[in-house]
């Protein structure tokens, strides 16, 4: 049931209708069982692996919260971070390091190793609750976030379907008192949710599928060879991505603004950029932030020497690109972003000291010119995943 279908928004329209009809607990009991009819939709096996992890770090949530022993709550946040973390590896990149493994024994001359060791179904939205999972736990155990009220409150933080397959990745902070708290009908907020909506079909089911046969075009050869072609595909997927990435937000947005929530803007005009460091700001910012809160600053974020710094750079950005899915080329795409980090923050460092700034036309030609750089490799995975969501149509 993707965003851009007839089925999700008859869908929408009849949870919706219902939602407003009922008081605040029926309300969180009726949306809990559409974003769990909504998640089962794609394969119902699935709903185990999300409640089984839900319930588990829930529990283990009120537990950390009302004990002081600190050896006791790190095992306890150890634990969780081990399973959603190891669901995550199992069922996304168990096969891609099984692959990567053979193929890289098949080049020292061992034959006869297959490629497909397991057959193994990526459970849809697993990356995106997973990160949700993790930053609750997280901020738990740092005693930034009190524990969700209840079971039913918590399980709707995590599967609340307008932000499940898509994002943005919501923080715990933002959405779990909007879910615990009563929600009022806003109309204007409902007429913004209507537009925001509009907003994100146009740019996905217009803007970014239409760039998407030009990029296509352009990368299988059927625009001709030579330089000229290839460079109109890359321009043609960065719009492409950016219709996708933006439009799904906005639809996701849209939706959540119909039922009383509000969710983070996660895209605020990127290729306009002065800086990598800047386009990052705008650029996924939900993904972004969770990256810098969540894994840089454990590494130890800008309080190290320079060397350390540029290091954690790049190991963020790398992992970075491995959360968008098991490919090298995605991994690549994340080493890009992580060097060229690494070497604005240096730049910077160096340019601030000697009071030399770039104009912002040339800063902003050099970093759209990066990014379009960087979108190489990762259009060709997500050209295969592209191809694969037509497939299972």
């Amino acid at each position: 049931m993707f965003f851009d279908t007839p089925i999700y928004f008859i869908f929408l329209i009849l949870v919706t209708t219902l939602y407003w009809r009922l008081g605040h607990r029926s309300q969180n009991r009726m949306l809990l069982a559409a974003s769990y009819f909504f998640y089962g939709w794609w394969d119902w096996r699935f709903l185990f692996l999300m409640a089984g992890s839900t319930v588990v770090d829930y529990a283990i949530s009120k537990r950390i919260s009302s004990i002081e022993n600190s050896s006791q709550r790190r095992r306890l946040l150890t634990l969780s971070l081990v399973m959603n973390f190891g669901f995550l590896a199992y069922f996304k990149y168990v096969n891609f390091f099984l692959d990567s493994a053979a193929r890289l024994l098949s080049t020292m001359g061992i034959q006869g190793v297959s490629h497909s060791l397991l057959h193994i179904i990526l459970p849809p939205a697993i990356s995106f609750y997973t990160f949700q999972e993790v930053a609750y736990i997280v901020d738990v155990y740092y005693r930034k976030l009190e524990p969700a009220e209840s079971l039913e409150s918590y399980a709707l933080f995590i599967s609340l379907f307008p932000h499940l397959v898509a994002g943005p990745i919501q923080r715990p902070s933002h959405l779990l008192p909007q879910v615990q708290r009563e929600r009022r009908f806003d109309s204007t907020a409902f007429f913004n949710g209507c537009l925001l909506i509009v907003s994100g079909l146009i740019r996905k089911c217009v803007i970014a599928d239409n760039c998407a046969i030009v990029a296509n075009a352009a990368f299988s050869g059927n625009l001709g060879t030579g330089w000229l072609p290839h460079l109109l595909g890359v321009y043609a997927f960065a719009f492409q991505i950016y219709g996708d990435f933006s439009g799904y937000s906005d639809i996701a947005r849209g939706a959540a603004q119909l039922l009383g929530f509000h969710f983070m803007v996660n895209f605020r005009q990127p290729y306009l950029a002065t800086s990598l460091q800047d386009f990052w700001r705008r650029w996924h910012i939900s993904l972004s932030t969770w990256l810098r809160d969540y894994l840089y600053f454990p590494l130890g974020g800008n309080r190290n020497i320079p060397e350390k710094r540029y290091a954690n750079l790049i190991v963020t950005m790398l992992l970075g690109g491995l959360w968008h899915g098991a490919s090298w080329n995605f991994v690549a795409w994340g080493g890009i972003h992580g060097t060229a980090l690494a070497v604005n923050h240096f730049w910077s460092d160096k340019a601030e000291r000697h009071g030399v700034r770039l104009p912002s036309a040339v800063s902003r030609i050099l970093t759209l010119l990066i990014v379009l750089w960087a979108w190489v490799p990762f259009s060709r995975s997500a050209v295969k995943k592209s191809h694969a969501r037509i497939a299972s149509a």
